[in-house]
């Protein structure tokens, strides 16, 4: 839309459904490719992608044209068929339902991109469950733990 101008980073964050290890390392490099261009092709700009065992982190600055929602549904639709095609798995992959979503400032970017691509470290110290709490309660999201009962670590 003409005159139209934005400057919105958003963070996605989602797991494989049932906190399953499915995301083969091997394959990463080549998942976070795939990932990027689903990204690019609806005319935002991949800032950070980390695609962990069981759940991915992307940062993105993201335009209006489309709704967060439907972005996300995408992004998750398309990678799963992606995964399931290549037969990266021994069973069918699937991303589970909902994600967490958090924006930032500008001068936030460096630190987030920093935080997602140093993904493998972190989590040498933190469990993926730990993490995504920490984000809610950092973001003053309301959340009912019956509901993250499943985000307890498998991997």
């Amino acid at each position: 839309m003409a005159n139209t101008y934005s400057q919105i980073y958003l963070q996605f964050v989602f797991s494989v459904k049932h906190r399953q290890c499915l995301v083969p390392k091997r394959h990463k490099d080549e998942l976070h490719r795939y990932i990027t261009g689903l990204v690019q092709n609806r005319n935002a700009k991949m800032l950070a992608v980390h695609c962990m065992p069981d759940h991915a982190h992307l940062f993105v600055g993201f335009k209006p044209a489309m709704s967060i929602s439907d972005f996300v549904k995408e992004i998750k639709v398309e990678t799963n068929q992606f995964i399931n095609q290549k037969r990266w798995t021994s069973q069918k992959f699937e991303w589970q339902e909902g994600y967490g979503v958090f924006s930032y400032s500008q001068s936030h970017i460096e630190n987030v991109v920093r935080y997602i691509h140093g993904q493998e470290e972190h989590h040498h110290k933190r469990t993926f469950g730990e993490e995504y709490r920490d984000l809610l309660r950092k973001f003053q999201v309301s959340f009912e733990e019956k509901y993250l009962f499943d985000f307890f670590d498998a991997c």
